[in-house]
């Protein structure tokens, strides 16, 4: 009798430590695999040559964890983009992608709205929009879209979307130290992705981000058909947080831009 009850103690122990093994697998492969993060980026030319249905579908094809967007419409009515009319872009991204949303309007434009935008799968912890300069209304707004998202577990990472100035290097380079001054000493590990309408060797990427770390790929984003520029990017900092493992610029033909992504890991 007491023979038996041993042994069936022993089975229970052997039991039960399988049981806190496997748990203890489980848990380490759901935080390796959720500090691993794909990010991508993409100008939709506001939504002019191609539906949304197509983006989606295309954004959903990547499989990102996180998407910064510009030329975000909601609600216009262009004539170059009529088929796109009275489209609520971010909403219906996020309804065809799956994934949480937030916007940032920087302008009113043909009877509606004109921004960035992200999408996230996931959650939020908080949303905020940086202006960035000039602030005279002597040309468009320009912004930042910063998100400080939540993973499983409980980690946080900074999340930014920007679009600066098209025309003015000087005003680009003044948005390029808005950038690092809002997100200066920043509590969690951030990317920022976004089209800096700049080269490389512009000030305002060469100087102006110089603090920080590039993630994409050096490969030009524009024009679609025979690109010659590189103006989008994923940067992250600090260096010590992230790992950069992959990247990309897919051969992707819905907007005037190429979309790039960059894969990152999470080293906290």
């Amino acid at each position: 009798m007491k023979r038996d009850i041993l042994f069936r103690l022993i089975a229970c122990h052997v039991f039960l430590m399988g049981i806190l093994i496997s748990l203890g697998s489980a848990g380490q492969s759901v935080d390796k695999e959720t500090r691993t993060l794909k990010v991508l980026c993409y100008n939709l030319r506001f939504g002019e040559l191609a539906s949304l249905e197509e983006l989606a579908a295309y954004i959903k094809s990547e499989d990102p964890d996180i998407v910064a967007l510009q030329e975000v419409d909601v609600r216009t009515h262009r004539d170059a983009a009529k088929h796109q009319n009275g489209r609520d872009f971010i909403t219906v991204l996020g309804y065809h992608t799956g994934m949480l949303t937030a916007y940032a309007r920087t302008i009113d434009h043909a009877g509606g709205y004109y921004g960035i935008g992200i999408l996230s799968r996931y959650p939020f912890a908080n949303t905020r929009k940086i202006l960035l300069p000039p602030f005279d209304g002597s040309r468009e707004q320009r912004a930042l879209l910063v998100a400080d998202v939540e993973l499983p577990g409980g980690k946080l990472f900074t999340f930014a979307s920007t679009h600066f100035d098209h025309t003015d290097s000087g005003i680009r380079q003044l948005q390029a130290k808005a950038l690092n001054k809002a997100l200066k000493g920043n509590k969690y590990p951030v990317i920022v992705a976004g089209d800096f309408n700049a080269k490389p060797d512009a000030p305002e990427i060469s100087v102006g981000m110089k603090s920080w770390n590039a993630a994409c790929s050096p490969d030009f984003t524009i024009p679609v058909k025979q690109p010659r520029s590189k103006i989008d990017y994923i940067f992250y900092a600090p260096a010590g947080k992230w790992k950069s493992l992959s990247s990309g610029t897919p051969n992707v033909t819905l907007s005037d831009h190429l979309p790039i992504w960059a894969e990152l890991e999470l080293l906290i």
